[in-house]
């Protein structure tokens, strides 16, 4: 699965877009220095996500959406269209 698919699926399971969730966590005062393990936590006690979904959330809410470029333009299944993630929902997109 990759990054954007991870991002995606929590957005059709909580029916929250990526960037509002990264928003709620930069309100709690979740950042680079926050602890996996906390944001994990948060997220599967309001938001019902499992670890795995948490942890591509976690990724962003510690770094930005910025991904490593290694699975863009690649054929595997972790393949990426961008290094840039998309967090402004599944609807917003131009590009499908």
């Amino acid at each position: 699965m990759s990054f954007q698919a991870y991002l995606d699926a929590i957005e059709e399971k909580t029916g929250t877009i990526p960037q509002d969730l990264v928003d709620e966590a930069h309100q709690r005062g979740y950042g680079p220095d926050t602890k996996a393990a906390e944001i994990v936590g948060w997220l599967a006690d309001s938001h019902g996500l499992g670890r795995g979904h948490a942890m591509a959330l976690v990724h962003v809410v510690r770094n930005g959406p910025l991904i490593n470029d290694l699975h863009v333009g690649t054929s595997g299944t972790h393949r990426d269209e961008s290094a840039v993630l998309r967090l402004d929902g599944i609807a917003r997109r131009t590009d499908g």
